[in-house]
């Protein structure tokens, strides 16, 4: 891929993390059954739709993508249609909402609050562990693939390459604790119903419109001071996330995978700030000093199942910084990656 071929708006952007790819096809081509996507109106959800959806075209199956959400965005509803994915919209907390939704032998979970439940905990309990062990008894006879957070991990050192799924979790802060939570619930629901499930431990993906990346290019770019108390971050490619989750339903078995998902590089927010000032021509503002400690995954698992992304950080520097200059739209959800204190 070169500069000239990089997305500039929301349909080459959408085009290009809902392409089908090896990850998919071999996956969707032995799939069993019909896909549901739970709190499909969020960050991934659309574009997680879209690529089953594109992949099933291509296969020429006959599975059914249906897509469950608020969707308080008429536009989301009128994409996924315009595709051929089933919509309901329903606010998964009523209730009785989850008794009408139809079985699926394959459900993407990925329902969740960050922002804001530090000034909403009761609301982040509900979301993040309730919830999720509503869904689990519901849903105890399918296949769940349930997105979760690398924040359930402490922070490692930062000369480490980060945790591995055989580390103990020690969540910092109330949101990482439900996170954790939620993953408790899957886990239950497997000791007691036997569900077959996977737990994805995600640590940032990167869209163009969100993700640790755009939070420094837009720092960056706007002179904003850049907080060095984390150092060091890591980020995958949207569309390779998109690809792993649903590659995870071949992978699932008895017992309930810890999968962690990100990206092979450990990325400095120096030197990510310092190549966009390059690009931006503008010197980053940092402010406080390396803590020698970062919110960091070892996704080496992932790697051997899946291979590494095609799409890798350089690239998406570069894929950033263009569609930051091409004033692409932005989703204005900082990761708050900085955060030490587990406060969103």
């Amino acid at each position: 891929m070169t500069f000239n071929n990089f997305p500039s708006n929301d349909h080459e952007l959408d085009s290009l993390v809902s392409q089908p790819n090896d990850i998919t096809i071999e996956s969707l081509r032995h799939l069993d059954g019909d896909i549901l996507i739970l709190g499909a109106g969020g960050k991934m959800g659309i574009s997680l739709a879209t690529l089953a959806q594109n992949t099933i075209d291509h296969l020429g199956n006959s599975t059914t993508v249906t897509c469950v959400s608020r969707f308080s965005d008429s536009t989301l509803v009128a994409h996924l249609e315009t595709h051929g994915i089933q919509v309901i919209q329903r606010d998964l907390l009523e209730h009785g909402a989850l008794d009408s939704l139809p079985d699926a032998e394959n459900i993407l979970y990925l329902p969740g609050m960050k922002f804001g439940s530090t000034g909403n905990p009761g609301r982040t309990w509900a979301m993040n562990v309730h919830l999720a062990g509503l869904v689990a008894t519901r849903f105890r006879n399918s296949r769940i693939v349930a997105l979760s957070s690398g924040n359930v991990y402490p922070f490692a050192k930062t000369e480490s390459n980060g945790c591995t799924e055989l580390d103990v979790p020690a969540p910092v802060g109330e949101y990482a604790i439900t996170c954790l939570g939620r993953e408790r619930m899957f886990q239950w629901a497997a000791e007691e119903y036997g569900t077959k499930c996977a737990i994805v431990r995600l640590n940032y993906a990167t869209d163009l419109r969100y993700g640790v990346l755009v939070d420094i290019a837009t720092r960056v770019r706007s002179g904003a001071p850049i907080d060095l108390g984390q150092s060091w971050f890591n980020t995958v490619w949207q569309g390779y996330a998109n690809s792993v989750l649903f590659g995870l339903f071949q992978e699932i078995g008895d017992s309930p995978l810890m999968f962690n998902l990100t990206g092979p590089e450990k990325v400095s927010v120096v030197e990510a700030a310092t190549q966009f000032g390059r690009i931006f021509g503008v010197e980053p503002n940092f402010v406080g000093t390396d803590s020698g400690e970062a919110l960091l995954n070892d996704a080496t698992q992932c790697f051997e199942l899946f291979g590494k992304p095609s799409i890798g950080v350089q690239e998406l520097i570069g894929m950033t910084a263009h569609w930051i200059q091409s004033d692409g739209r932005l989703l204005n959800k900082p990761t708050h990656f900085e955060a030490t204190d587990g406060k969103f």
